[in-house]
């Protein structure tokens, strides 16, 4: 997917389910859960040993059986293995800090670089270095309030919050209130026990209506 259109979808959906599990198969039941409620960018993250051969495997199975989601990668460190995910063909990047050579590797395959940030300094160095989208992480740490303060000085800036996203009305408003671009979600959407069970109806429930939440603070 070009790289627009991906971050079109993730400020038009507002929501970014993130994800990681050693076992393909329950992995795409969850990417497939979420796009039935209405997620259109997933990043699954970089977390276990074989994430690498993991991943390959869903994004074949994204691009055959899923058209029109966008499928990344996330907790990525370095340049080598941003190489490696874009040699695979991922959508886009996303990191849990700033690394600009990071966002080098995915300027010259014209990918989606989201790097994560907590200061106005970093976000202004991930601009210089390229980022058209910043993640806050970890958005209950540093809270609402920063968002909206950086706001006033850097108007058109895009951020991605990260970490301590609830999927509730009061959350969503909260961040989207302080001039949120998109939130990404985790364990919230994916709890261990809802897993553990299979329930993908209820991922796929819980998906939708953190989507309709954000559409209803939109309206």
């Amino acid at each position: 997917m070009d790289k627009e259109t991906t971050l079109v979808l993730l400020n038009e959906v507002g929501v970014l389910p993130l994800f990681y599990h050693a076992d393909v198969e329950i992995a795409k039941e969850v990417i497939s859960a979420s796009y039935r409620g209405g997620a259109r960018v997933f990043e699954f993250t970089n977390r276990g040993e074989n994430a690498y051969n993991v991943f390959v495997e869903l994004l074949a199975y994204v691009k055959e059986s899923l058209p029109g989601l966008s499928f990344g990668i996330g907790t990525i460190y370095d340049a080598e293995t941003a190489q490696k995910f874009i040699d695979a063909g991922t959508d886009f990047i996303v990191t849990p800090c700033l690394n600009p050579e990071v966002g080098k590797v995915c300027a010259v395959a014209n990918i989606p670089w989201i790097p994560g940030i907590t200061t106005l300094t970093e976000i202004y160095n991930a601009q210089q270095a390229g980022a058209e989208v910043v993640k806050l992480f970890p958005g209950e740490v540093v809270g609402s309030k920063f968002v909206k303060a950086v706001k006033g000085p850097m108007p058109n800036i895009k951020i991605m919050v990260t970490g301590g996203v609830q999927p509730t009305k009061e959350s969503i408003d909260e961040w989207f209130g302080a001039g949120a671009y998109a939130v990404g979600l985790g364990s919230n959407l994916f709890p261990k026990d809802v897993i553990a069970t299979g329930d993908y109806g209820w991922i796929q429930q819980k998906v939708a209506e953190s989507i309709d939440l954000v559409k209803q603070f939109r309206a």
